[in-house]
């Protein structure tokens, strides 16, 4: 059965390699685990809902109604920065096209010579100065590109990203060049509704236990104390971790620099990022432009898919158009790149009523002259056989046989 080439036009989301996957037609990008990403919802709403229904009424009443609207604002901004930072896109690089591939691989070949057999090829490094300091670009095999100054390869997303910080799994996605600042501002609002809601917490229990005692709070309020012990668990853990962000940004460096010590200041290496003040280093990258994608997620491609003769003819979609030999009248279902011009459909005109010359037969050769036949003779039947004739012609045949 012949196949018939279907051009259909798809989203570049659709074709990106890597291990993220894409919600809401590309606009959404996150990692494919995200099992602790659903946790730390769970967490941050849970233990919200319990304060607001537990603790909010009796704190609005005995001491002042702007407690519970101050929590609800800090609620709203920690989970606004939480989506941002886990739906976003942290700088993700695009891989070079193969065209793009052969000639760098061409060009590393050109410049390292060739290699024995043997002996291993050197390091695919270009050296670039940044700010009076020599800096390595290091290739990538997997993305075929010389990755960008603090770019990095993410082993759990499979892309280089920009400015490449850690990969967390507590908002599922990769932490960047376009999405660090809401992940800090995460971790600093997170920081300061969980001392909030666990300060007042302890506020009202104590208010609680003066007026009718600790046993008789224990039983009014049965859901203080679960979302207590979740806030002094993870207290320590979000705030160190927010201060940990706030040492780098002051230094203007990576969680990846800093542990892999890129500028410990052995051998003379100094950060070439850093202004050397701690204002300009936060406003730079607290306070910078914001950086476009260049992945170009929702741009349209074409795709080419082979399908079978009889299917597309029974199927019409609108926007898919057939590779085949135009027509010379065109119909409704003809692509416009397609159909004849007017040029063409003059000419097709005239040709139909115009006559055609006859076309020349060759000369047939003289026929023989016909030569009457004469008339068959008769042949003769023999009589039919009777005893008198039969003696008759034995006689006859013995009298030639005798002769």
């Amino acid at each position: 059965m012949s196949a018939v080439m279907i051009t259909r036009k798809a989203r570049k989301w659709e074709k990106l390699p890597g291990k993220n996957t894409f919600c809401c037609d590309g606009r959404v990008m996150m990692a494919r685990q995200k099992g602790v990403f659903y946790l730390t919802v769970f967490l941050i709403v849970g233990t919200c809902s319990l304060f607001f229904a537990f603790e909010c009424p009796y704190l609005a009443i005995h001491l002042s109604p702007a407690i519970p609207v101050f929590a609800i604002v800090l609620f709203l901004f920690v989970m606004a920065m939480l989506l941002r930072t886990s739906f976003s896109d942290p700088g993700v690089l695009p891989r070079a096209l193969p065209e793009e591939a052969t000639f760098i691989e061409m060009e590393i070949e050109a410049a390292n010579g060739n290699v024995p057999a043997g002996q291993r090829p050197p390091p695919r490094i270009r050296n670039v100065q940044i700010n009076g300091q020599i800096v390595k670009l290091k290739y990538c095999y997997t993305c075929k590109i010389f990755r960008p100054p603090r770019a990095s390869h993410c082993s759990i997303c499979d892309n280089c990203v920009d400015r490449f910080d850690h990969h967390c799994p507590w908002v599922g996605n990769c932490v960047g060049k376009r999405n660090y600042r809401y992940f800090y501002l995460f971790t600093l609002s997170l920081s300061l509704l969980t001392i909030y809601i666990f300060t007042f917490g302890i506020v009202h229990v104590v208010m609680r236990s003066v007026d009718s005692g600790f046993v008789k709070t224990l039983q009014d309020t049965p859901g203080t104390y679960p979302f207590m012990l979740v806030c002094f668990f993870t207290l320590w853990s979000v705030v160190g971790l927010t201060g940990f962000h706030s040492y780098l940004i002051s230094l203007n460096q990576t969680t990846n620099e800093d542990i892999k010590g890129s500028w410990s200041g052995k051998n003379r290496v100094q950060n070439p990022y850093s202004h050397k003040n701690i204002i300009n280093n936060c406003c730079e990258v607290l306070c910078g432009p914001a950086y476009p994608s260049v992945l170009d997620r929702r741009g349209l491609t074409q795709d080419d898919l082979p399908v079978p003769a009889s299917t597309a003819t029974k199927s019409n979609p609108v926007p898919q158009t057939t590779r085949t030999t135009a027509p010379l009248i065109p119909n409704e279902h003809t692509p416009d790149d397609a159909k004849p011009s007017i040029a063409d459909l003059a000419i097709a005109h005239a040709e139909k009523i115009s006559p055609s010359p006859k076309e020349e037969k060759p000369p047939t050769p003289p026929k023989a002259p016909v030569i009457p036949k004469s008339p068959p003779t008769p042949t003769k039947v023999p009589p039919l056989a009777s005893p008198e004739t039969d003696v008759e012609a034995s006689i006859i045949i013995a009298k030639e046989k005798a002769l």
